[in-house]
């Protein structure tokens, strides 16, 4: 990869956690904005005569073409946005918008499912919206990711970018995650304007919140998309949410990224139907309705030192206390999934201390400040164990997650280049160190 690529790259990961680190009066006033620039967009509402049921997954059922916008502002690039069938978290039919970049130098025969961390639970701080011009705060995210898509495209892949969080943006329910990214490519293969086709090459890239969506895509495809799996070349992923369960105690107090245990709480009530405001006090209630439809940008820094036992009702002080919360949780841990069958990079910081989290509870151990690096190394070692010798791991020692995307990037386009060049994948099996258990959770009794 050239110098200037790698630069691009690292300038799109350091401008992203810029916005990430702004405060949330900022959000409140970039608010409006977005509501003017795409509420009530009809592209997104399927009204068709049949019911979504009648359709199989992939299924186009709009599309549209509209230039790419960048911060609000129009750019040359034609971007082709599909509304298609997919599956919820519930297993219920949905519909969904995928958006695809075609490159102005590729011959349609390879592209990358592109995987943004926009990490939100409102739909208008999705990357479609943002391509079609939303400019809200937690749009920024996707919409600064953009530079990511430089490289891809001048090396002759066409991008492939869906709204992995779905119409409800249901936050962290791995899941659906994975159906929404395996059926935008079943879509983007199924429609003319795109110029894909069935015997278009995929890889699958995603940090952060993107890698959730990239690691639950190669879990499902054998069982769910098949016809996807026969496509995938290879996953690449960074700074990977394995066990949420761990995750929410290891921010527990943290200084930045404590509030990622609010919207956890909220994403998993959304995307299972479980009302989880029951248990918790008023505090919780208020932190609750501020973040209901928040993103990561209002989350982060806002509410240092942030427990759950601050947000719970006393007789909830242990979430396991919970059987809906720990049935939740057990459903969208990664260790509990499918191994993936095709090869696999996965990198893993951890700095924490680097980004104010300083936990390191037992059987949890440290991590990147948001992500925990035994449960990553524990999924990778696995897969090793479980018929994929196909595994790299990268474990950044002195970098934090933010840091770590800076190195993991420009890796991880070198990695699955040479996946679609067709060169051997190379294999960190025997040489992963040991990890956490990724077993279920078990429920706790009420304090």
């Amino acid at each position: 990869m050239s110098k200037a690529a790698v630069r691009l790259i690292a300038v799109a990961v350091v401008t992203a956690a810029a916005m990430t680190a702004a405060p949330a009066a900022t959000a409140a006033q970039s608010a409006p904005a977005a509501a003017t620039a795409t509420t009530g967009d009809p592209f997104y509402t399927y009204g068709g005569s049949a019911p979504l049921s009648a359709f199989a997954p992939g299924t186009v059922l709009k599309t549209r073409t509209l230039q790419y916008h960048l911060l609000g502002i129009s750019t040359p690039l034609k971007a082709v946005q599909l509304l298609y069938r997919t599956t919820d978290a519930q297993g219920r039919p949905a519909a969904n918008v995928t958006t695809v970049v075609r490159s102005p130098t590729g011959d349609r025969s390879k592209a990358v499912s592109y995987q943004s961390f926009y990490d939100s639970l409102s739909p208008e701080d999705g990357p479609s919206r943002a391509i079609a011009g939303n400019v809200s705060l937690g749009g920024l995210i996707p919409n600064v990711e953009a530079v990511f898509l430089a490289p891809l495209l001048t090396q002759g892949y066409d991008v492939v970018i869906p709204d992995t969080e779905g119409q409800r943006a249901n936050f962290a329910a791995g899941p659906e995650y994975g159906t929404n990214t395996l059926d935008s490519i079943r879509a983007a293969t199924r429609s003319a304007q795109t110029g894909l086709n069935s015997t278009t090459a995929f890889g699958l890239m995603g940090y952060s919140g993107g890698s959730i969506a990239t690691n639950w895509a190669a879990a499902l495809a054998p069982s769910y998309a098949p016809d996807v799996q026969r496509k995938l070349v290879g996953y690449a992923e960074g700074g990977l949410l394995v066990d949420p369960a761990h995750n929410l105690k290891y921010v527990d107090g943290s200084l930045a990224w404590s509030g990622v245990i609010p919207m956890a709480v909220i994403g998993v009530s959304r995307s299972y139907g479980i009302d989880l405001k029951s248990y918790l006090n008023g505090y919780g209630l208020e932190v609750y309705k501020e973040l209901e439809h928040g993103s990561i940008v209002d989350a982060i820094g806002r509410y240092p030192g942030l427990t759950w036992k601050k947000m719970a009702k006393s007789q909830y002080a242990d979430p396991n206390s919970i059987p809906a919360f720990v049935e939740a949780m057990n459903k969208i841990n990664l260790g509990s999934a499918a191994t993936p069958a095709i090869p696999g990079f996965i990198a893993q910081g951890d700095a924490g201390v680097l980004e104010g989290t300083f936990g390191n509870h037992p059987g949890i151990g440290t991590g990147d400040g948001v992500m925990v690096s035994g449960d990553v190394r524990a999924l990778a070692r696995q897969y090793c164990a479980t018929g994929n010798s196909a595994v790299k791991y990268s474990q950044y020692e002195l970098l934090s997650h933010t840091g770590a995307s800076v190195a993991w990037a420009p890796a991880a386009l070198g990695w699955l280049g040479d996946r679609f060049a067709g060169r051997p994948a190379p294999s960190d099996c025997g040489r992963i160190p040991t990890g956490n258990s990724l077993a279920p959770e078990v429920p706790s009794p009420q304090s």
